[in-house]
């Protein structure tokens, strides 16, 4: 039975007593993360304008438990195995599956484990799983960032559950990435997620800009809570700051050639 409108409710125009429902995004991008990780989906999705949705898939982290309580030291075995055939195959091939226009590898330390020919190489190897939608990753993203803001002098500021030889290889990542590397290590801030907070992290940030003559700061680590500051950084500081959420929702941006106006996460949505 049909039931009419009362023009009363509506005048001429019916649509006008619907409800937004989400299918109004222009941009749909899906990540790739730890299974206990909110990080990545609240960073991106903080950045994002209202044309911007993001949809998560999950991967187990061995290192990552109940309530995003994570080891006061990742171990390198789980850090490895993210990257490893077949789940994070499957896991794209499933996101792909949904109507999305981009995905994203939200994970830094895999990459600095197999460095940058490895991170090429895990991209071109899930590439067939990704219903030829494009695909980004943090640490291919933050390359060609730095690049594009002309980085010469680089500061890595990575997470305090980041032991000393996986935060080396992170430097060593980007040495062979062709970056000049003049300061890295792990914050000195309590090991958590739930720990990190914006002050902290700017002024951590800060003394190490100082000491260091950079003219680019990359805080590693997409569970970092880190995005809140980028403005902050740039306008106080004078210097570039990217992280690995951050350079994401710009590449995958970059990667679609959309046409949307990010403001207050950094220079580099503007280069």
């Amino acid at each position: 039975m049909n039931i009419p409108m009362n023009p009363a409710q509506a005048g001429n125009n019916p649509a006008a007593l619907f409800r937004p429902d989400g299918w109004n995004r222009a941009i749909r991008i899906g990540t790739v993360v730890p299974h206990a990780d909110v990080g990545p989906e609240a960073e991106l999705q903080a950045m994002a304008t209202d044309d911007i949705t993001i949809h998560g898939s999950r991967l187990y982290f061995s290192a990552m438990r109940a309530g995003g309580e994570m080891d006061e030291k990742i171990p390198h075995a789980p850090v490895a195995s993210f990257a490893e055939p077949p789940y994070v195959d499957e896991a794209v091939e499933s996101l792909a599956a949904s109507p999305l226009d981009v995905v994203g590898l939200a994970f830094t330390s895999s990459a600095y484990k197999h460095g940058p020919d490895g991170e090429r190489a895990l991209i071109e190897r899930l590439r067939p799983r990704a219903r030829e939608l494009p695909l980004v990753s943090t640490c291919l993203s933050a390359e060609r960032a730095l690049a594009k803001l002309g980085t010469k002098r680089l500061a890595i500021v990575n997470p305090p559950w980041f032991d000393a030889n996986l935060d080396r290889l992170g430097a060593r990542y980007f040495e062979e990435a062709g970056f000049r590397v003049v300061h890295h290590a792990p914050c000195g801030l309590p090991s958590g997620q739930k720990y990190i907070t914006p002050q902290s992290l700017y002024d951590w940030i800060a003394r190490i800009v100082n000491e260091s003559d950079a003219d680019a700061v990359f805080v590693g680590g997409n569970g970092q809570r880190s995005v809140g500051i980028i403005d902050a950084v740039e306008k106080t500081l004078g210097i570039s700051m990217l992280t690995g959420n951050q350079v994401i929702l710009w590449d995958a941006l970059r990667s679609i050639s959309a046409k949307v106006n990010i403001e207050g996460y950094g220079r580099l949505f503007h280069a």
